[in-house]
């Protein structure tokens, strides 16, 4: 077989090809521009008036060639392939004439010796012929033997062209001895010498070289090139995050990204020796359709990074939000459906990476079992697998067909090999995934349809522990949304927001593994009361199948939470429910959010709010099941989204909503909770002088003592202990418990103390996550915070005194929050694409004696400075705030009375106060974009 890059040289290199996004004319005229140089630089005789002529000469025309070729994409949006050979072609024309110059003009040798030869050889992904715009270019400068002083100065002289030129240009100089000793310690250099060609100079010494390093070097290496190439995919796959499906992903180097299909190529060359990948269709590598495939992705992944690049105007591969916005409509996509122009590309997006994904696990699994060693033998013997069953058989250590007629005689196997594949603990083999993903035809309403498939398909998440491992090959092979179609809209489906970490799909694969993790009791003192409910026992089916559908509704313009209640309808008793399990299905999605919205958007102390819940769970199961699928929801979401705030929230819903559901909701009351309240604090405050506890015991109003937590109240009986009028007292203190700082202030009351608070937190970069403020019956404002830095964390004890001095001086007047904010309410610029309409609704009902305002818009650091001045400046009486963040989305739900205490019943008094809150936002939201 050929050594691959060995062809001979192409005789006439500077014919333009044909396969170009534009005529190779308006690219670059060879003729026209060679012709432009040697008239210019015909009666100069320095060396650096001759580089100056020449780099200003094609700095000319590059420019206007890479604008003809951008101009072309821009109206063939997808045509990836041609774009990339004409970067690459008009590169290979700049580098030629450049090397020219340097040999004819700069450093003429009429008579060369045999040592004093030179090729020049494209390397890496320029030797492979595609480039994005801003692609490096890899050089190899090849001698003979040792470089002579002439070649030297030919090669410094080609660089400094090329530098002047702005390339980004990486180069080496060696021997093809050199060549094969470092390929042999380094798999970088190896890798690149796959991909090289031949561009200029001496062809026969470019040839050797392709030879040399095909039978020195390739021939018998295969399978450790194999393993390292494997290893290092891996270990790039980790660095970028581990899954395929995060929500700003790496063109390049994210799993499912090009370097995966440049890895599958690269090994294929190297074992096979071709210099196509259609070639690999006649070696059995690929089938014609993974081939089609593989070109399919190819394409577009080539064409959004040379999107990327033009956007950018540098090499960037991270595909960022506010990128992908520009790509989206670069490439021609469009808002319909109820769904943004971004979320449509990248859905494309990831399910072109989910097919690489899939294609380079069954080649590379493929070529790795060929080409690698067995597994020593003690290993084998030591690891006692369950034996599979006909028509199954382990190969190689994974599950694969041993007999396709007998496989297809019943195509329930389909499904089947899923559960048999979980039961040894095998993974799948290539053969068996190729078979699948060839016959998913196969899958038809007649099999959807028939109870022992959908009992088959209901083992594979309820019987074996770790229903993850199945449900996500299943999605890859396209079997989960062949055997249940409504789960096909949803596949690959991103969210554009800051909040959800992942696609859909993934997300709903993320949510049931951390259900079966639960399970396994690997989390019980993370999730005590989740665990629990699982130990005392729940109807499992019920919870698998509302996890797996909970989000099956998402993408349209109506509700997902109704349309998914309405598809599980479906979709329920197909699987072989019960009537009441598919109510209950039905039910937990409709209301999948409702415990959560409640937990973190409503004051959980305040009666109404657990009475109004435990009404619409009605009984201890459905709270149950529902507490449950919230954590799981939560914890779906994405690394670190679910913290200690979100456990206390959840957990103290609830126990609060259990005991009414058992004990009645009369227990539910002011009175009730404030006479345990009184008691707890009379315990706590036990070492305290009769007098002063009397003292401070009625003090305090009602909701104060019902909505403070004890911990909180304890801290404030110290802080008003001997407080002065004139006094301001500050107590910030690490909550564990909650994942922040406690902010706990005590002073005299005056109108627009709780902005001048939120203002000054916020000058300290604490971003609030709850918020409660009370005055007592002396007139004194207790006001706690809860708080974190930036990164969602508590702040460390060494920076709570400079946090303290700037709380302090704001209060004190000393530093303007409204002027001082102004440089630190910016929006980055990778943020700014979102969308997040405002909405702002008054509710009298949910609370006994506070009109509930929630405000629902784009976060910003400055927000809900603005929001509570908007309220001081109109008398409102903030009495708790709750703040709920969903990436760029926040709620802020305050709990407010008039200036004469009362609840906003007045139409033109809550029209007033909405206008004036949206014209704060607009204003706001303005000034964090400039």
């Amino acid at each position: 077989m050929a050594a691959p890059g060995s062809e001979p040289a192409q005789a006439p290199v500077n014919a333009p090809p044909e396969d170009l996004i534009c005529p190779a004319v308006s690219i670059f005229d060879h003729a026209t521009v060679a012709a432009d140089i040697d008239a210019a630089i015909a009666n100069e005789t320095s060396e650096k008036a001759i580089r100056k002529a020449v780099v200003g000469i094609l700095a000319e025309v590059r420019t206007s060639g890479r604008k003809a070729i951008a101009t072309a994409l821009a109206a063939q949006p997808f045509a990836a392939r041609l774009t990339t050979r004409s970067y690459c072609w008009l590169t290979d024309q700049v580098v030629r004439l450049a090397l020219d110059v340097a040999r004819q003009r700069l450093h003429p040798l009429p008579n060369p010796t045999s040592g004093e030869k030179l090729a020049l050889v494209a390397v890496g992904g320029y030797g492979r012929g595609e480039m994005a715009p801003h692609s490096d270019v890899d050089l190899l400068f090849l001698t003979p033997y040792k470089i002579t002083p002439w070649a030297e100065s030919v090669i410094e002289s080609t660089l400094y062209i090329l530098w002047d030129l702005k390339l980004k240009v990486g180069h080496a100089t060696r021997t093809a001895k050199d060549c094969l000793r470092l390929a042999k310690e380094d798999y970088t250099i190896r890798t690149s010498l796959v991909e090289y060609r031949y561009l200029a100079g001496d062809a026969g010494l470019a040839k050797r070289l392709g030879q040399k390093l095909w039978d020195e070097l390739f021939k018998d290496t295969a399978s450790e090139f194999i393993e390292a190439k494997l290893e290092e995919r891996a270990t790039r796959h980790r660095k970028q995050g581990g899954q395929r499906y995060v929500v700003e992903p790496n063109v390049k180097e994210g799993k499912g990204g090009l370097r995966d299909l440049q890895s599958l190529f690269w090994i294929s060359k190297y074992v096979h020796g071709v210099k196509d990948a259609a070639d690999l269709v006649g070696l059995g590598v690929f089938t014609p359709e993974e081939f089609d495939t593989f070109v399919t992705a190819e394409d577009f992944l080539w064409a959004v990074r040379c999107h990327l690049h033009l956007i950018a105007g540098r090499a960037t591969d991270q595909l960022t939000f506010d990128l992908q916005v520009e790509v989206a409509s670069s490439m021609g996509y469009s808002d319909h459906g109820g769904r943004r122009a971004v979320e449509h590309f990248m859905q494309a997006y990831f399910r072109q990476a989910t097919k690489v994904g899939e294609l380079t696990r069954i080649v590379l699994t493929a070529l790795e079992a060929d080409h690698t060693k067995s597994e020593p033998m003690l290993a084998r013997l030591l690891t006692r697998r369950k034996r599979a069953k006909p028509p199954y058989a382990i190969k190689q250590n994974r599950l694969t067909v041993a007999d396709e007629s007998a496989f297809f005689a019943d195509k329930l196997n389909m499904l089947r090999i899923f559960e048999e594949a979980l039961r040894t603990g095998t993974l799948l083999h290539p053969d068996a995934m190729r078979l699948l993903s060839a016959n998913l035809e196969l899958i038809d309403d007649q099999m959807r349809a028939d109870k022992l498939a959908n009992r088959i398909f209901l083992d594979v998440l309820l019987k074996h522990g770790n229903p993850e491992r199945g449900l996500r090959r299943m999605n890859e092979l396209g079997i989960l949304d062949a055997f249940i179609p409504e789960f096909a809209p949803i596949v690959a489906m991103m969210q554009f927001n800051m909040y959800h970490h992942y696609t859909v799909d993934e997300h709903t694969i993320q949510c049931i593994s951390h259900l079966a993790q639960i399970e396994r009791n690997e989390l019980i003192e993370e999730l005590p009361v989740a665990s629990g409910i699982l130990e005392r026992g729940v109807n499992r089916k019920v919870l698998f199948v509302a996890l797996l559908l909970h989000d099956i509704g998402k993408g349209r313009d109506e509700d997902h939470s109704i349309l998914g209640a309405k598809i599980a309808r479906k979709v329920a008793p197909r699987l072989g429910l019960s009537k009441k399990d598919c109510e209950t299905v039905e039910w937990l999605i409709r209301y999948h959010l409702l415990m959560s919205d409640i937990a973190q958007k409503r004051d959980i102390a305040e009666p109404r709010t657990v009475r109004g819940f435990a009404k619409a769970v009605k009984t201890v199961e459905r709270l149950d099941l529902l507490t449950v699928l919230t954590v799981c929801d939560i914890r779906g979401v994405g690394p670190g989204t679910w913290n200690n705030w979100k456990a206390v929230l959840i957990r103290n819903l609830y126990k609060a909503t259990k005991t009414a559901l058992q004990t009645g909701m009369e227990d539910i009351n002011r009175e009730t909770r404030e006479v345990e309240a009184k008691r707890a604090l009379r315990a706590a405050l036990s070492d305290w002088p009769a007098k002063a506890l009397k003292a401070e015991l009625g003090r305090h109003y009602g909701p104060y003592l019902q909505g403070m937590p004890l911990t909180a109240k304890v801290i404030f009986a110290k802080l008003l202990d001997g407080i002065a009028d004139d006094e301001i007292r500050v107590d910030l203190m690490p909550d564990e418990d909650r994942d922040a700082t406690r902010a706990c202030f005590a002073m005299v009351d005056h109108p627009g103390l709780f902005s001048r608070m939120t203002g000054a937190l916020a000058l300290a970069g604490a971003n609030i996550v709850d918020a409660r403020t009370y005055t007592t019956k002396d007139g004194y404002a207790t006001a706690v915070f809860w708080v974190q830095d930036n990164d969602g964390n508590p702040y460390e004890a060494a920076r709570l005194p400079r946090l303290q001095q700037l709380i302090l001086k704001t209060l004190k007047g000393e530093v303007v929050p409204r002027e001082a904010l102004k440089d630190k309410d910016k929006m980055k610029k990778r943020e700014r694409a979102f969308r997040v309409p405002t909405n702002i609704t008054f509710d009298n009902e949910g609370s006994d004696i506070y009109t509930m305002i929630e405000v629902d818009t784009r976060d910003r650091p400055g927000l809900l400075f603005d929001l509570t001045r908007v309220f001081a400046n109109n008398h409102v009486y903030i009495a708790s705030a709750v703040i709920a963040t969903y990436g760029e989305q926040v709620v802020d739900t305050f709990y407010v009375k008039d200036m004469v205490g009362l609840k906003f019943h007045s139409d033109s008094k809550r029209a007033t106060l909405e206008r004036k809150l949206r014209e704060a936002i607009a204003q706001g939201s303005e000034q964090a974009r400039k």
